[in-house]
């Protein structure tokens, strides 16, 4: 389908729009870039937003569960769409509420967003369906959980049952591993309510890619693949992280497996949902483990990933306010996105320490550099005092760059990392590397 063509499935109804994007991370920063390119949106807001979010939009203070401030904003605002970023506000019922209050939201309900908010449902589901994954079972008892863990084969993964920020995975090579998972989950609470339950899975064997797939209900579009880089150090060594790099294409998908995920994964999952009577509308995410019997769900997302959204997005020719809106009203088949063939790259800097004990208030500098060089930079954790971005968080910056080879689109990012500097900043050296496809 042309571009000209693409343009016939925008909604007349309406034509110039306020948006609000949830969220304060790089994956919103995406998120906002991206629909700053739409001819349809004449204003974004973004709450709470950061330093990046502020050059393309009007940050609020008000903190992405606020579900109530939330609501009042969308009103006061007349904003038409709102665009949930977090898994926290989806769990809390954020487009619930915005929902019963006549305001649009792009994101699933409550209902659907368990398949994120809690790995036990989702596990069940998957096993209720015949979606393939890897065997598991659930304890709330310490006790119980390490008399089950003793009798394992080992490696394996033990995960907090709830949300904890990508980071309540342990692959643990001996009993002693898991044991320490289990007695912070269980015993140290060291997740919170998020492990009050936890999953004890089998470890599989093979290589990790994830997908992206918009569901309207009913059917669903199927994004290009990409691979994050979960460990904190090179040679994926180190604890897991909210994600130091991602690269798309992956390197590990053809047609041929992209039809196996979409019959064995995507229909299956679209039949579950009217078979249990679960609406889900918004964006699915598995990540997934190419093994050597085929694809399988490592576990569920219900919002776009991050940073996989910062190669995903540069990559997007298309309108995305057309897709989410297609995917609001059931229209999903009816769209034909353009996609860039090249490779994008994105490598994330880090405060020092990140995923531990990290500093804050590092002054950043050269940004306009990095970004002259052809990159785009999407800001994570960054605030704007006295007319200086400064570091706010553990995940700082997404230093994303195309390329017309995987090798092109490494070097150009790495390019433009070099000319950026803040104090202790860290960052992975083997993003898109050949050995890790």
């Amino acid at each position: 389908m042309g571009m000209d063509s693409w343009k016939t499935h925008r909604r007349s109804t309406q034509t110039f729009m306020t948006i609000l994007v949830i969220g304060s991370g790089g994956r919103e920063h995406a998120l906002v870039w991206k629909l700053h390119q739409s001819p349809r949106i004449t204003r974004i807001l973004c709450a709470p937003g950061n330093a990046g979010t502020a050059m393309l939009a009007e940050n609020f203070p008000i903190a992405a569960t606020d579900l109530e401030g939330i609501g009042d904003l969308a009103r006061r605002e007349n904003v038409a769409l709102v665009v949930v970023g977090p898994d926290d506000p989806l769990a809390a019922g954020l487009v619930d509420r915005l929902q019963a209050e006549g305001i649009r939201a792009f994101g699933p309900t409550a209902s659907g967003a368990r398949f994120e908010a809690s790995k036990s449902f989702a596990k069940d589901f998957m096993r209720r369906h015949g979606i393939p994954t890897a065997h598991s079972e659930k304890f709330t008892d310490f006790t119980t959980a390490c008399d089950y863990a003793r009798t394992q084969k080992y490696p394996l993964v033990v995960k907090a049952d709830g949300l904890a920020l990508g980071k309540g995975v342990t692959v643990a090579a001996d009993f002693a591993m898991a044991e320490k998972a289990l007695r912070e989950a269980l015993v140290e609470k060291v997740f919170g309510d998020a492990g009050k339950m936890v999953i004890i899975e089998e470890f599989l064997a093979g290589r990790e890619c994830s997908i992206h797939a918009l569901i309207d209900g009913n059917s669903w579009l199927l994004f290009p693949d990409a691979r994050d880089h979960k460990c904190a150090l090179d040679g994926d060594q180190g604890p897991n992280t909210g994600g130091m790099g991602t690269l798309s294409p992956s390197g590990r998908m053809d047609d041929a497996l992209r039809l196996r995920i979409e019959n064995e994964i995507l229909a299956p999952f679209v039949r579950g949902l009217a078979a249990d009577g679960i609406h889900f509308c918004g964006l699915l995410f598995p990540g997934l483990m190419l093994t050597a019997g085929g694809p399988k769900v490592l576990e569920f997302n219900v919002r776009f990933g991050d940073p996989e959204t910062q190669v995903l997005l540069p990559r997007l020719h298309s309108d995305l306010l057309d897709l989410l809106e297609a995917t609001i009203d059931g229209k999903l088949s009816e769209m034909r996105p353009q996609w860039d063939s090249r490779t994008a790259c994105c490598v994330v800097m880090t405060s020092g320490g990140y995923p531990g004990a990290y500093q804050k208030g590092a002054v950043i500098s050269g940004l306009e550099n990095a970004a002259a060089s052809g990159a785009t930079i999407f800001h994570a954790g960054t605030t704007a005092t006295n007319g200086q971005i400064m570091t706010s968080g553990g995940r700082v910056l997404g230093v994303a760059a195309l390329g017309d080879t995987r090798s092109d689109a490494v070097a150009n990012a790495y390019r433009a990392v070099v000319l950026i500097d803040f104090e202790n900043a860290a960052w992975r050296t083997d993003i898109g590397a050949a050995d890790s496809l």
